[in-house]
């Protein structure tokens, strides 16, 4: 049987990468420091997927086992001496603090001979996980390390998209996930070809396909969520039957729309499906998603590369209507959330520094224009 380790045991990756490992043929070994997620991996080896339909179908993943990385360091490098591939669902705040880790794994498999390839596959909400990735295992790595990776190991960009809500159950290992879900690799980038998964899109350029997921999913989950926060609504499912919310959907989404036909082989109609797909998603009445979830970590979804300022930078490049997400912007600065450190930390810097000071620093922008039109908004928007 094949093995699989994967970084990070939680609801995405038991829930998403977990079951299409799983159904193709894969031995996975989860890696987390979560104590209680592993222990149940190593005791029952098993754990059940619920789809998100009217069925409330079932999906059983067996060959499961885990590894604690904090406890256990050790045992990640051997698995990942012996895997044929490794995947990660951890976030990109976390990919640095797994690089040592994956760097001993590939030394190893260079000191023990392995000359099968392997490819490591970051399975983030994120343009060029992979290779973020890459460059953070890169330092740990010697010559001779590097000229073995250049041979054996790959780091294939991927694009995911599944919506996983926060849930909780008696079953610690049971997890609840919308149908649809889509995972793209970048087949160019592959070392090892021995395989293909099935369930996964290989594609030969894979930036189109991350843009149009980040840009239309993630965005629009985001326009969804903070535009609730502000009409004061709890969950997803109970913004999107206010007017203005899914107006606000829709308008991004012409935007989003407008960009991706400008920069890419995308057919319009097609695109008009996709976000109609989108819309359905986010209403799915058997997920119950809430605002704050989707909300969480505004600092992080302002950066000048993530879902709102890099399509606000590039609309406004080409001469494109950017004012819906602008506008999300705004709301995103009055999001407020006393559980999340970010949105507790933004308003803080709010209160007790220049706004044009804190837009330069949460967004890295420079075009000053810019920066008074977010300042506009802003203003539009805050909360006395």
């Amino acid at each position: 049987m094949k093995k699989a380790v994967h970084f990070g045991a939680g609801n995405i990756g038991r829930g998403f990468i977990g079951e299409i490992l799983s159904q193709n043929g894969f031995e996975i070994a989860f890696v987390d420091v979560n104590a209680t997620i592993i222990d149940e991996l190593n005791a029952r080896h098993e754990y059940t997927i619920e789809l998100a339909n009217e069925a409330h179908t079932t999906i059983e993943i067996s060959g499961v086992s885990g590894i604690n990385n904090g406890q256990n360091p050790e045992a990640v490098i051997a698995a990942i001496a012996e895997a044929d591939v490794v995947t990660t669902a951890i976030g990109p705040n976390i990919l640095p603090f797994i690089a040592e880790l994956c760097a001993k794994g590939i030394q190893t498999r260079r000191i023990n001979g392995v000359k099968k390839s392997l490819d490591f596959i970051a399975c983030e909400n994120m343009i060029g996980g992979s290779e973020f990735l890459l460059e953070k295992v890169t330092p740990f790595l010697t010559d001779e390390d590097k000229a073995y990776m250049d041979e054996f190991i790959g780091f294939p960009n991927a694009a995911v998209d599944r919506i996983v809500p926060n849930q909780k159950h008696d079953d610690a290992l049971y997890v609840v996930v919308e149908p649809f879900h889509e995972w793209v690799i970048d087949e160019s980038q592959l070392k090892n070809t021995s395989f293909k998964l099935e369930g996964v899109h290989y594609a030969n350029a894979l930036e189109p396909f991350i843009e149009r997921k980040l840009f239309s999913v993630n965005s629009g989950h985001a326009t969804v969520a903070y535009n609730g926060a502000y009409y004061g609504y709890k969950t997803i499912l109970e913004a999107l039957q206010h007017e203005e919310v899914l107006n606000a959907l829709k308008a991004v989404q012409a935007e989003t729309r407008a960009l991706l036909l400008a920069k890419w082989d995308f057919k319009e109609e097609d695109l008009v499906k996709y976000h109609e797909t989108i819309i359905s998603r986010f209403g799915n009445t058997q997920i119950i998603d809430e605002v704050t979830r989707v909300g969480r970590t505004p600092i992080r979804k302002l950066g000048y590369d993530e879902r709102f300022i890099r399509p606000i930078r590039e609309l406004k490049n080409r001469g494109l209507s950017y004012a819906a997400h602008l506008d999300v912007v705004g709301k995103i600065f009055a999001y407020t959330d006393d559980g999340d450190s970010q949105a507790v930390e933004l308003q803080s810097m709010l209160k007790v520094s220049d706004l044009e000071e804190v837009i330069k620093k949460v967004t890295d922008l420079t075009d000053e224009k810019l920066i008074a039109e977010i300042e506009t908004v802003v203003k539009k928007y805050a909360k006395s």
